[in-house]
């Protein structure tokens, strides 16, 4: 599974949110978080001249087919250091302003990833299920980044390919294996770059968020008001770093911590994934019918690791063609671990497995895929890996780094530390050269700025959120105590009245106010 920088948006449940990772089980490349990209030397404060077409453009709505949602298409530049050289074209969606009360402008939101579908997740939940309240007063939109979903996606894989895959043997006994890993990371990087060569160096975060500009001055708003979860909170504060007099009313819910390298956030989320675990095992043993025993939160955790052991010497029938083998059976859980909801859902499949049947755990996993029943695959996997792997440069530079590292990630999870640690290999064959590095992002003059963070949260550690509202210059942090990733809208009537009153009034809620 790929555990770098997938991250879901819980309310989602495990559909269209946000992954953080790179690399979970199997060699996807999906789950950890990372950071950056190379900031030009000054953020414009307007628009520049080689930018004019693109800063005037008039979005062209139409009806989408989807409810009241409408549908256009923002142009931006493939190449912000060529503007000049071809356009990219993105997707955006919009649900106009309910009523009552006074129309605030727009508010864009994004559900992480990266390489989650914008567009997917306002027109199937955020523009009808986010607060009455909000859509009342805001217009609700969305846009897919580029190389994502409608957004001239990134393309890697077939259908087929990607079966195979994500079976790859991610916690590798011996050279055989470790060779085999190292060919699936690079044959899916060299399908990366033969199929989306073009856009793959013209992904990153940073040009995502100058196309975030691009769309805020179309529709028309001063400033840009911004709901981010996951990876999206990233998106959001470099947003607010290259144009802090632009950004208002931002909303950062699983945080990410920008100064950190790629091998420190993928340790820090297997740390969190461990986390997220104990809760689900300190929940299922005090239950008769668990299936990893009713004793204590450790023997869990060695009976789960047991299990997989299992699975990983004989794969367990699933009524398909594809067995359950520990990485598809490593991502079964990690999918559940982002949402405490999906926990019934998670014993019974440990349960039906544990018999023989693995057809539970495989549903878990191809939901964290985005594998369709017919077999073919969002390309969330294939987006992700492309701006993970721009963003930061890779945590390793071969199996060797790998091999000194596993010791570190088996103390942060002893369940899942081996498999993530060689899922971070994911980026070293990566054809495309890193152009963003790890820093502080402070946005110096930037209006307050909202960060969300969650005490048990599986993919973004609460400690990340307490970092970032500590490096931002007006940032406010709001904890949510409790588990599952992100915390808006998952129940909380305390986080959903400070979050609406922000966004409604703009005052964000005292420093240190906690809730649960």
């Amino acid at each position: 599974m790929d555990s770098r920088r997938l991250l879901r948006t819980s309310a989602t449940a495990l559909a269209a949110a946000g992954l953080i990772l790179s690399g979970c089980s199997g060699g996807s490349d999906a789950a950890a978080p990372r950071t950056t990209s190379v900031l030009p030397a000054a953020a414009p404060s307007s628009s520049p001249q080689a930018l004019a077409k693109y800063y005037g453009q008039k979005l062209k709505w139409r009806d989408c087919g989807v409810a009241t949602f409408q549908c256009a298409t923002l142009r931006a530049p493939l190449d912000y250091a060529k503007p000049d050289a071809g356009d990219i074209d993105l997707a955006v969606s919009r649900v106009r302003a309910t009523g009552p009360g006074k129309r605030l402008g727009s508010l864009l939101v994004n559900p992480g990833g990266p390489g989650g579908s914008a567009v997917g997740y306002l027109q199937g939940y955020a523009g009808i299920g986010y607060p009455a309240p909000v859509r009342a007063r805001y217009d609700m939109v969305a846009v897919d980044p580029r190389g994502v979903a409608r957004s001239e996606p990134v393309e890697c894989l077939t259908g087929p390919q990607m079966d195979t895959y994500t079976q790859v043997d991610q916690t590798p006994d011996d050279t055989a294996e470790i060779d085999a890993l190292g060919a699936a990371f690079e044959d899916f990087a060299a399908g990366c770059e033969k199929k989306s060569g073009k856009i793959l160096p013209h992904v990153s975060t940073v040009e995502t968020a100058r196309d975030m500009d691009i769309l805020r001055a179309v529709l028309g708003d001063e400033k840009l008001n911004y709901v981010g979860a996951s990876y999206g909170t990233f998106l959001g504060a470099t947003y607010a770093e290259l144009f802090p007099a632009r950004a208002g009313r931002l909303v950062l819910d699983g945080a990410m911590d920008p100064s950190l390298p790629a091998l420190d956030l993928n340790r820090d989320q297997t740390a969190g994934f461990e986390t997220s675990f104990r809760a689900f095992a300190a929940d299922c043993v005090g239950r008769p019918d668990c299936p990893l025993g009713t004793g204590s939160v450790e023997a869990a955790g060695k009976a789960l690791k047991k299990f997989f052991a299992d699975v990983d010497a004989e794969p367990v029938p699933t009524g398909e063609s594809r067995p359950l083998g520990e990485s598809l059976a490593t991502t079964g859980v990690i999918a559940a671990m982002y949402d405490e909801g999906a926990w019934p859902q998670l014993r019974e499949a440990l349960t039906r497995a544990m018999g023989g049947d693995g057809s539970g755990l495989l549903a878990l996993a191809d939901s964290y895929y985005e594998r369709e029943a017919d077999g073919t695959y969002a390309n969330l996997m294939f987006a992700n890996a492309a701006v993970n792997c721009l963003d930061l440069p890779p945590a390793y530079t071969g199996p060797a780094d790998v091999e000194k590292a596993v010791p570190s990630f088996e103390k942060a999870s002893p369940i899942f530390g081996e498999g993530l640690a060689w899922a971070a290999l994911n980026c070293t064959s990566w054809p495309t050269p890193a152009t963003g590095r790890p820093h502080r992002i402070t946005a110096e003059g930037a209006a307050p700025i909202l960060v969300v963070g969650t005490t048990r949260d599986p993919a973004t550690p609460y400690k990340w959120a307490v970092s970032l509202a500590g490096q931002l210059s007006s940032g406010t942090l709001l904890t949510y105590e409790g588990d599952g990733h992100t915390a808006y809208g998952r129940g909380s009537d305390c986080i959903d009245t400070a979050i609406n009153t922000y966004l409604l009034e703009g005052t964000p809620p005292s420093e240190g106010k906690r809730c649960s």
